[in-house]
């Protein structure tokens, strides 16, 4: 094993980054992901490689990257030894080895930042009033998460397809699903009747129902505008569908509210409709848009549909084990409204008592929090904490066909970073 800047790096073979088999190639994330960090900040462009930090000046961080990978490859001295991948996650380990929302997407923050800009001229900026309602989303602490997963699939499967940069499509499309997201959470919250979004105001307390729904409704028009102007059929019907699958969600909710019988599969199709279908959308349009044949594209639905689903669950989870002030909305507020989520569904498979209050609407006093003790104390949440863990290492194993880069390391941390929040 050699050292890098102090830091050892173990690798697999010397065809890690554009060809050969792989499947078993794998290297520590941490390691590379701070040497990314270190470089991105403008390590390279002082005094250790003048072509490097021209180059970077150039072109950003597609050059960034590659300047990266081949420092670390010149260290190679043909040696070989593996590194357990992410299969049977341990959420322990990860909860020791920390990663933060900001260290998951430095390597596309340069896109990250153009998408930010976009945005605002992008949500009709003609429109004032429209505007400041979606702005009261897009402040209010998101992550981006979703156009994140745009730009890292885009670079992840460009580099593998050797294209040199993100095309104008692959851009468009982020900020396409930026737009349907922040649209169906304004509308989420009119359904939902919630005050508060990651911890303000939500659209509709601050502007009324009239302009919420108006404001969603406009963004999802001004997206689908978007959307028919990338001209790629293919594209065009995968996030339409998306579109549909949100109503489909909505009515499948409600029409199972307080639903004792609901059965695991019946919501894990819900929580695809709500939450998966968009991620699974986002993550096979970028590799679409990057030339990808049918095998890769699909892998890469998998990965975010998987994703996309463990995530839910996680969500699900957190709303049973952290507070109001942590959540940024009242704690166990699905459970509250009737909505049957993964620990309650498989806390009802052991404690008949906990069917009596549901389906009495949390009619007596105390009979919330009672229903919330039963849902921790007979193993709800423990049994769902695997099925995000199984959702996980699907996700996993579609980034496979993947070659090892700084994109790919991300997409893997960041499954990693959703099992975090439960460790």
């Amino acid at each position: 094993m050699m050292s890098v800047t102090s830091k050892s790096i173990d690798f697999v073979g010397k065809n890690l980054v554009y060809g050969g088999c792989f499947s078993n190639a794998s290297f520590d994330r941490y390691t590379v992901r701070n040497y990314a960090k270190v470089n991105s900040k403008g390590f390279l462009g002082r005094g250790h490689g003048t072509s490097n930090s021209i180059c970077c000046k150039k072109r950003s961080t597609q050059c960034r990257v590659s300047s990266i990978m081949n420092i670390v490859e010149s260290t190679l001295n043909g040696g070989t030894q593996s590194i357990q991948g992410l299969t049977g996650l341990d959420l322990k380990s990860y909860s020791e080895t920390p990663i933060s929302s900001t260290q998951l997407f430095d390597v596309v923050a340069d896109d990250l930042q153009m998408l930010n800009k976009n945005l605002q001229s992008i949500v009709g900026a003609e429109n004032p009033v429209l505007m400041s309602a979606a702005e009261q989303i897009f402040s209010a602490g998101g992550k981006r998460m979703r156009p994140a997963l745009v730009f890292l699939v885009s670079r992840a499967t460009a580099e593998l397809l050797g294209l040199n940069e993100l095309t104008a499509k692959h851009r468009r499309l982020a900020e396409i699903i930026e737009m349907i997201h922040t649209a169906s959470l304004i509308h989420d919250d009119v359904l939902d009747e919630s005050d508060l979004r990651r911890g303000k105001k939500t659209v509709h307390q601050l502007f009324g129902t009239r302009v919420a729904v108006l404001a969603g409704d406009f963004m999802f028009a001004q997206s689908s505008w978007y959307l028919a102007n990338l001209e790629n059929i293919e594209v065009i019907k995968l996030i339409s569908q998306v579109i549909k699958d949100f109503a489909s969600g909505e009515i499948k909710q409600a029409s199972s509210l307080f639903d004792c019988d609901v059965k695991l599969d019946e919501y894990l199709i819900k929580s695809y409709y709500k939450t998966a279908s968009l991620m699974a959308a986002s993550t096979k349009g970028a590799a679409i848009f990057s030339g990808a044949d049918n095998s890769l594209s699909e892998k890469m639905y998998e990965y975010g549909k998987n994703l996309g689903l463990s995530f839910q669950v996680v969500d699900d989870i957190l709303d049973f084990t952290q507070s109001a002030e942590q959540l940024g909305k009242p704690a166990a507020s699905d459970l509250s409204k009737g909505n049957l989520t993964a620990p309650v569904i498989f806390a009802l498979e052991k404690e008949p008592k906990l069917r009596d209050i549901i389906e009495s609407e949390f009619s007596e006093t105390g009979s919330l929090d009672e229903a919330i003790e039963l849902v921790k104390g007979c193993g709800g949440i423990e049994r769902a904490q695997e099925l995000a863990k199984e959702k996980a290492d699907l996700a996993i194993q579609s980034l496979q066909c993947l070659p090892q880069s700084v994109f790919r390391l991300a997409l893997q941390d960041m499954v990693a970073y959703n099992l975090q929040r439960i460790a």
